[in-house]
């Protein structure tokens, strides 16, 4: 069975590794300030329509449900995003490692390679 590994393989793939971290970073971090933004922008209103008003309780029902919404989406959309970009980098990073590794194995000894890794193909 074949079980080389190059050793410059690891080398090659850990830059994607670091690449997906930092925009995961990036995008944890711009998402926070939106949010926060639009938290600041619902409560300026809502410290406006109750000096407008003086009605605090109708009001608050109404803040508290869209900062609940606002909050939500951000952690679910970054959820998402997460685990798609991860899925992604995994993706991208198991067909790299296929073609070299297909690349190194060569066509002389490709049927050997397949045969003892996937087993025998069934017709």
């Amino acid at each position: 069975m074949v079980t080389d590994k190059p050793s410059s393989l690891d080398a090659m793939l850990q830059q994607d590794d670091l690449t997906a971290a930092q925009a995961d970073a990036t995008r944890w971090r711009y998402g926070f300030y939106v949010v926060v933004a639009g938290i600041v922008a619902v409560l300026v209103a809502f410290a406006a329509a109750v000096f407008a008003t003086r009605e605090f309780a109708a009001l608050f029902a109404g803040v508290a449900g869209v900062i609940g919404t606002i909050v939500g989406a951000y952690f679910g959309v970054q959820a998402g995003q997460s685990g798609k970009a991860r899925v992604e980098a995994e993706l991208a990073r198991t067909q790299e490692l296929a073609i070299r590794l297909a690349a190194h194995v060569g066509t002389a000894n490709a049927p050997r390679v397949v045969d003892e890794v996937l087993g025998r193909r069934r017709s």
